[in-house]
């Protein structure tokens, strides 16, 4: 995320840990590399649980996909944030370090036994938004929630989605729509509802648009696109 960004299109963690890497350009090259390896992760796991016809969430599936991405980049990685944690341009404050694991056990059952009664979108942006509001790490909680977001469609849904315009390469290209709907269901959750109308409905929009994506990629079309 570029420094000159637009406050209202940025949105990240601010803790006080210590950085593995200081050198901008050096971390940004690690987190490029880290995020292929989460997706290639992410990947995998879809293909695990579709080739045995179960899946169940688990903690240790967050961590995992987490030490993927903050590898050789922060002292935490894989792991639950030790302290508290503040959210750069967010109005959401969140829990204590020591509510974490209760709460990303609470988001695996909602999950695991809403498995069948909700929808793929629903169940993705359930993690979507919940992950990132009980924000367990110190960094990496937007790439580590996109990516479990992912996983967890193409699960439910059946099969690794198709088209290389992935909803996460998406959200990432435009952050502010992704952004606005956490805060909606942020401000939602403060009356003890849970309303993701509005996640549900980015979602969709970028599903659609990654599978045009692999229709104008078989149509021969897809160099024609502005």
């Amino acid at each position: 995320m570029s420094g000159d960004e637009p406050a209202a299109t940025r949105r990240h963690s601010v803790a006080a840990d210590a950085e593995v890497i200081t050198d901008p350009k050096a971390r940004a090259e690690a987190e490029a590399r880290n995020g292929l390896r989460q997706f290639d992760l992410g990947l995998r796991i879809v293909e695990d649980a579709l080739a045995k016809r179960a899946f169940r969430l688990r903690s240790s599936l967050i961590l995992s996909l987490h030490r993927e991405a903050l590898t050789g980049i922060s002292p935490l990685a894989g792991n639950w944030r030790p302290a508290g944690v503040g959210i750069e341009g967010s109005r959401h404050q969140p829990v204590g370090a020591h509510l974490v694991p209760e709460l990303i056990e609470e988001l695996c059952d909602y999950v695991n036994d809403n498995w069948e009664a909700k929808t793929a979108l629903h169940l993705a942006a359930y993690i979507m938004w919940r992950l990132n509001w009980i924000h367990p790490f110190s960094d990496g909680n937007g790439r580590t929630s996109r990516i479990l977001s992912y996983v967890v469609l193409c699960i439910r849904i059946g099969y690794v989605l198709p088209g290389s315009k992935t909803i996460p390469d998406q959200i990432v290209d435009n952050r502010k729509p992704y952004f606005d709907a956490l805060e909606a269901a942020d401000d939602a959750w403060k009356t003890g509802i849970i309303d993701l109308n509005r996640m549900e409905k980015l979602l969709e929009s970028l599903l659609a648009v990654q599978l045009t994506d692999i229709l104008d990629q078989a149509a021969g079309t897809h160099h024609l696109e502005p």
